[in-house]
């Protein structure tokens, strides 16, 4: 089996960039809250300390004699993106909670990314280990052992997003594939974006989960939202703190005319269990049909289906510019 041999062997794959955050344990946003600077996507491996990739192309033909034959995915949201890119096939595992594609789920599916154990890992002789962050060290531990990992945080921007389906085709040996994703995740995007009718001084609120942690627009799925225009009412709720936990009187008053619950799986929550609690009945989003109960692993995972989240977000305006007519 072959693996990769040094940290050079192994970057000269990879599309380079500055991609930020992390896959959080939490039902939350796409990313964890930020720490500060751009973190960079990382590879390491037995021949000596972490390599940070930098700002550059991939040229030349891939050595397929490097690319990684056994990839063990340890993030839901690279799980996504390996099989979209075609390289589902040299996937041998992945973690506890890749659920998607169905196709993910004939694979071993029994790790866990959040508490990785090394000794399971390295049973399954893998060439490549794919995480969204380097929890416990892992990259140093399976380093020891000469197994490679490839780091993925969660990103803060769309180039972001797009520049790690890049790094995964170019790492895997499906540079053409991941281009022609990208590229219809662009087009798809803009078109959503450009379909969808603009309602000014449209506000929403983000709900994480049920106890009311939410999302400013500096963070992802902040952005998202911002992409038609509408208007964050945690922005500024507790300053310097991108994921504020509001309370019930702080969303009555500022009476967003959407809600989006991302929280729709992990706490159960519906339009029905939001219209139920106390006061709520009072907000617009209650009252006109703008809450909107969102798939959490969409919300929580920066792949291809980021497409079918922004949709979702497009109906839910579509709504509710018709309801303003």
């Amino acid at each position: 089996m072959k693996r990769f041999t040094s940290i050079a062997a192994l970057t000269a794959f990879m599309l380079t960039t500055a991609a930020c955050g992390s896959d959080s344990p939490k039902s939350s946003d796409s990313a964890a809250p930020a720490t500060g600077g751009a973190e960079t996507t990382q590879v390491s491996d037995s021949t000596g300390p972490t390599d940070s990739t930098t700002t550059g192309d991939t040229t030349g033909d891939i050595d397929t004699g490097d690319v990684p034959q056994a990839i063990i995915s340890l993030s839901p949201t690279h799980t996504e993106i390996l099989f979209a890119i075609g390289a589902g096939d040299q996937v041998i595992a992945v973690d506890d909670q890749s659920n998607y594609p169905a196709e993910a789920l004939d694979k071993p599916h029994d790790l866990s990314g959040y508490e990785p154990n090394v000794e399971a890992i390295a049973a399954l002789h893998p060439d490549l280990v794919i995480v969204a962050d380097d929890f416990n060290d892992l990259s140093g531990q399976l380093g020891q052992l000469g197994i490679a990992v490839w780091s993925g945080p969660s990103p803060t921007s769309f180039d972001d997003v797009y520049a790690q389906i890049e790094q995964l085709g170019a790492v895997t040996g499906h540079v053409g594939d991941a281009a022609e994703v990208v590229s219809k995740m662009q087009t798809d995007i803009a078109t959503i974006v450009s379909d969808t009718p603009k309602v000014d001084g449209a506000t929403y609120y983000h709900e994480l989960d049920n106890t009311l942690y939410s999302v400013t627009s500096n963070t992802f799925i902040g952005q998202v939202y911002g992409l038609f225009g509408l208007q964050n009412i945690a922005d500024g709720a507790v300053p310097g703190n991108d994921y504020p936990q509001l309370n019930a009187e702080y969303v009555i008053s500022a009476n967003p005319n959407l809600i989006f619950l991302a929280d729709s799986k992990c706490c159960q929550q519906t339009p029905e269990t939001v219209a139920g609690r106390p006061g709520w009945n009072t907000i617009e989003a209650v009252q006109h049909g703008g809450v909107v109960a969102m798939d959490d692993d969409l919300a929580s995972r920066w792949g291809p289906r980021l497409v079918d989240y922004i949709s979702e977000v497009a109906k839910a305006v579509t709504n509710l510019a018709g309801s303003k007519v």
